[in-house]
């Protein structure tokens, strides 16, 4: 099987064009994460799998145009193949939570195997002069440390990382100041904030990029491109590890779209040298 026919590819192309609820994009989203395990699971764990009631897994079947959950599990067990993992099941709780980033991170593989979405970023980003770049509460980190790297080699980076009346004065003055682009780091919970900060961008002007841990998340139809790479949802707090690299990627699209990227961090190195900035 090629990367771009992998099962959960093959789900996201089942879900598309569909208009799902909030909570269906839930049951989707865990679909997509536990692609080779969903054909064999019941209603029922699927329902526990998303956290969500067993009616919503019957009604999100319905909206996808199945007479029942059963038809779609059946549809789904002749679409996407088994593929066992092997040593599942003899992992301890912290080993599992590894593996599945390292599920999430092939999956963004796959992904990845079609780059012009990425490019396609990059360059919308890589134009805009200021760039804002926007995360909050859980996301914050993942916004903080692309504006960090992104700042060496862009002219002008604008961190948007706390929330609160002023987050709509910072956008506007990014667009008086000539922004066409807004780059947004969205994880779950996906507070309302940044649902509504992401409109008032779209409405100011701003071109909006996203990375999120879905494609069904409540930010997607806020976002001109989404770019999604999933959480790990194993441990207490949930671990983003496929998105911090997914915004990496995204940074290096960036930089092969600004002629001076490279001038700009040699720039920077020599002068660390000269300060002693860092400690060999």
């Amino acid at each position: 099987m090629s990367a771009t026919d992998s099962p959960a590819n093959r789900l996201q192309a089942l879900f598309e064009g569909h208009r799902l609820t909030p909570t269906q994009r839930r049951i989707a989203h865990s679909m997509v994460r536990r692609a080779a395990d969903v054909p064999f699971l019941s209603s029922v764990e699927l329902a526990d799998l998303a956290g969500v009631s067993q009616p919503s897994v019957t009604r999100f079947a319905v909206a996808l145009g199945f007479d029942g959950y059963p038809a779609l599990r059946k549809h789904l067990r002749e679409v996407v193949p088994a593929e066992p993992v092997a040593g599942a099941g003899t992992y301890n709780e912290y080993q599992q939570a590894v593996e599945a980033e390292i599920e999430n991170l092939r999956h963004l593989a796959e992904l990845l195997a079609d780059p012009r979405p990425v490019q396609k970023a990059g360059r919308i980003l890589a134009a805009s002069r200021p760039l804002p770049v926007l995360g909050l509460r859980a996301a914050a980190s993942q916004a903080y440390g692309f504006a960090y790297f992104a700042a060496k080699v862009h002219p002008d980076v604008r961190l948007l990382h706390e929330g609160g009346t002023m987050i709509h004065d910072r956008i506007d003055a990014a667009v008086r100041a000539g922004a066409t682009a807004l780059l947004c780091f969205a994880l779950p919970r996906h507070p309302r904030e940044v649902v509504d900060t992401l409109a008032y961008a779209r409405d100011a002007g701003l071109t909006v990029v996203t990375v999120a841990d879905s494609a069904f998340a409540p930010v997607a139809k806020h976002s001109d491109l989404l770019l999604p790479a999933a959480v790990g949802t194993g441990l207490a707090f949930d671990t983003a590890c496929a998105p911090m690299l997914l915004g990496r990627v995204l940074l290096e699209a960036v930089c092969d779209d600004l002629p001076d990227a490279q001038a700009r961090l040699e720039e920077f190195d020599a002068g660390a040298a000269a300060r002693g900035l860092f400690v060999e």
